[in-house]
């Protein structure tokens, strides 16, 4: 039977966690053509620099340095595809903007009203990415114990014996209306406390048994007293259903403030699931 987790005094207090994040994301908002390039990757993501300065009248340099200032708000997420880099919509910080001012003003159903994102056309690939102050290894523990893991993921658990090529389940009990078997996979890679590669087949609705297998991966990079966590899921087929991937913005920041608070986030999946 595994210790239970004990939280370091690392910070309870929001001004610490999530002002210094929250005004890079203000800031980047601000400018308009920034909030265009946010436009164009919400149309069509993972675009080449190449291809977005085509949309705009500005210099090659000049959607260079706004694209950097996204990156360094979190608001965008590269990833190379040989001598490509792509350039992808991260919504997760928009989803820490709501949870922290937007919904302590609003019932939590005004999030599921606005959606970060609506269905695109073809959401071939979706990369998002969070810092979560933990360890590495906490990290890995919150992602792989089904009883962390049920505490930000609308109550699902995961079950598996987490070695490379094994399978893995995806349950959800406390509901009667959900049928027992969520989701399954397997385990492509397992190197702990780095990185997991999964494929997935969801189950939890008729119009996603259609969607056949995707791919998730999670890749953890320690970064001072802080991890950078990046899921990327991919291997989707052209014109997904979004809800295969439209939840992720909310279990990223249930595990953040989970991690970091010890504490539940309310979400409207939290909500509706939990």
């Amino acid at each position: 039977m595994r210790a239970p987790l004990r939280f370091s005094r690392l910070t309870g207090d929001y001004m610490v966690t999530y002002y210094g994040h929250v005004d890079a994301v203000f800031r980047a908002l601000a400018d308009p053509t920034r909030r265009s390039l946010l436009d164009e990757l919400f149309r069509e993501d993972g675009q080449t620099l190449r291809a977005l300065e085509e949309r705009f009248s500005i210099t090659r340099f000049g959607v260079m340095k706004h694209l950097k200032q996204l990156e360094e708000a979190g608001l965008v997420v590269t990833k190379r595809r040989g001598r490509e880099k792509l350039h992808f919509l991260n919504p997760v910080p928009i989803r820490l903007v709501h949870d922290r001012w937007v919904s302590k003003y609003a019932e939590p159903w005004a999030a599921a009203l606005s959606g970060l994102k609506t269905k695109l056309e073809a959401p071939l690939e979706k990369v998002f990415e969070i810092y979560i102050r933990t360890t590495p290894e906490r990290l890995w523990r919150a992602i792989t114990d089904g009883d962390i893991r049920s505490k930000y993921q609308f109550g699902m658990n995961i079950d598996s014996d987490w070695t490379p090529g094994s399978r893995y389940e995806m349950r959800q009990s406390k509901h009667a209306g959900f049928p027992a078997l969520l989701g399954e996979g397997t385990n492509l890679t397992v190197d702990p406390p780095r990185r997991l590669v999964q494929s997935m087949v969801a189950l939890w609705s008729d119009d996603v048994k259609n969607e056949g297998t995707s791919r998730i991966t999670w890749e953890i990079e320690p970064i001072g007293d802080s991890c950078r966590l990046t899921v990327t899921h991919d291997q989707l087929r052209e014109g997904a259903n979004e809800e295969l991937y439209g939840g992720w913005p909310m279990i990223l920041s249930g595990l953040k403030t989970w991690l970091e608070t010890g504490e539940l986030l309310t979400t409207p999946g939290s909500l509706l699931y939990g």
